[in-house]
């Protein structure tokens, strides 16, 4: 059956009801309520964990919030990355919960200097867009010398010189080793087990607490059996790769079997297709026929519609910057909850260097609305305040007949920001979209509203008329 969401109350009837608001919540209903949504973690209910009489409360909660898709942990000495995790197969139906890590590969034939190179340009790879940070997550550690004691001794330097973690990947068992024992801290991705390694990469799983990617290429049967072995056998945090076929004849396959495999898990229950989806476009190096250009198109591409089609975790080895930012800004706007508006802090943004007579002007916190609006308005190097008014992240076409701009939330802010102190006049610039609130914001605020251009492009033309020390004093006399 398709996962279904659980009531609130039925969470809150497990839950110690005490109110003790140890989870940061005001009381157990509303983090009942957060825990439905996602929007917390049970763990934060201290009591469930601490108190023995709430043991079997604790563990029916566990399974009731259960994912269909197992959340993998992995994790270096500074960072963890979260895989997996997932409810739904369809982002409307609630959100995707783990945005899909992309590791850079690098290999044990590199050179120092080659591996610092490719370990900086991922660790300092950055996108600011609409008030996130766009990053890469992973370094995947490949052997291609074969040697154990080479793989070793790479491990152990990435290791020393990044904050990643790593994907280990090799089929070899004595190179895995090797590789593990050269991190004494943190708990790397093994890639891969397989049905020709099994027996001893399960063997390596469990002794060091890793979790194994299990790869059958083309082998959908192969591939559950294996999930199936391993899970008998102890080890329980599992990734599958079905394989990446790259290119115009394999596309269709790769992108079937990994839509087959999350459909199973989430709409048939199939606990043996519940892990994470490990996707390798990187094979379009070796499979793809042409120049460099043509590889990394292609692998472009693949990373693109398996990001859409439930990839959890991604290996490349392009480090272009036109390869890599589209993924990273498709990967958020797909990876954003859809329940929820894209938004910007509220609050005072100083734009420049303004003074006791510069404009005072007001917008949504709907990020795109924002950084468009302070984009235009640095553009045109006006110096002014700009006050972010909380509209829930609707934007201000929307905001104004939702009510979700409301003349007392701007008065509010006019006081708390500490704008009034900072300029001599009582004149409010307001949005051309909000211009039938230019009454009732002038009487909650006692400033003079001025209203501005429908269109942010137009804010510079506009202070450029409409802003000059004459209409600035015959609006404050008036």
């Amino acid at each position: 059956m398709p996962w279904k969401a659980v009531s609130p109350i039925e969470i809150y009837k497990l839950l110690p009801r005490t109110n003790c608001k140890k989870c940061g919540e005001e009381n157990c209903m509303a983090f009942a309520v957060r825990l439905v949504n996602m929007e917390t973690k049970l763990e934060k209910c201290t009591p469930l964990l601490e108190e023995s009489k709430y043991n079997q409360n604790y563990e029916k909660l566990r399974e009731i919030l259960n994912p269909p898709v197992k959340e993998i942990e992995i994790r270096s000495d500074k960072r963890v990355v979260k895989i997996g995790g997932e409810y739904v197969m369809h982002r409307h139906e609630l959100t995707y919960i783990n945005p899909t890590p992309i590791a850079i590969d690098v290999d044990d034939t590199m050179s120092k200097e080659e591996l610092i190179r490719r370990i900086d340009i991922a660790e300092n790879f950055k996108y600011d867009y609409i008030g996130r940070s766009l990053t890469l997550d992973l370094i995947a550690v490949r052997s291609v010398s074969n040697d154990p004691e080479k793989f070793r001794k790479t491990v152990g330097f990435v290791a020393s010189n990044t904050s990643f973690p790593l994907v280990l990947c090799s089929l070899n068992p004595r190179i895995i080793e090797a590789g593990l024992s050269a991190i004494p801290d943190g708990r790397p991705l093994v890639y891969a087990l397989t049905k020709d390694n099994w027996q001893r990469i399960i063997e390596l799983a469990k002794k060091y607490g890793v979790p194994v990617t299990i790869f059958s290429p083309g082998d959908l049967d192969t591939l559950v059996s294996l999930a199936k072995t391993a899970l008998d056998n102890g080890v329980n945090d599992i990734a599958l790769d079905p394989g990446t076929f790259v290119g115009r004849k394999g596309l269709g396959y790769t992108l079937n079997a990994f839509t087959m495999l999350r459909w199973k898990a989430c709409n048939d229950d199939y606990k043996l297709a519940g892990f994470p989806l490990v996707g390798t476009p990187i094979t379009a190096w070796k499979t793809v026929e042409g120049d460099s250009q043509t590889k990394m198109w292609w692998e472009t591409v693949t990373a693109a519609m398996l990001i859409i089609r439930y990839a959890d975790l991604l290996i490349m080895h392009s480090i272009e910057g036109w390869s890599l930012l589209p993924l990273v800004m498709l990967r958020f706007n797909i990876y954003t909850d859809p329940r929820k508006p894209v938004s910007v802090e509220p609050g005072l943004r100083i734009i420049g260097n303004p003074g006791e007579l510069s404009p005072v002007m007001i917008t949504g916190n709907f990020a795109l609305t924002y950084y468009i609006v302070s984009g235009d308005i640095e553009a045109g190097k006006i110096d002014c305040y700009l006050l972010v008014v909380d509209t829930e992240g609707i934007a201000v076409e929307c905001a104004v007949p939702g009510r979700k701009l409301l003349p007392e939330n701007v008065a509010e802010l006019l006081k708390s920001s500490g704008v009034e102190e900072k300029v001599k006049h009582r004149i409010l610039i307001i949005p051309g979209k909000a211009a039938r609130l230019a009454g009732d914001i002038e009487d909650a605020t006692g400033w003079k509203v001025l209203v501005g251009p429908l269109d942010s492009k137009d804010i510079p033309k506009f202070i450029g008329e409409k802003w000059t020390p004459q209409i600035i004093e015959e609006l404050s006399r008036s």
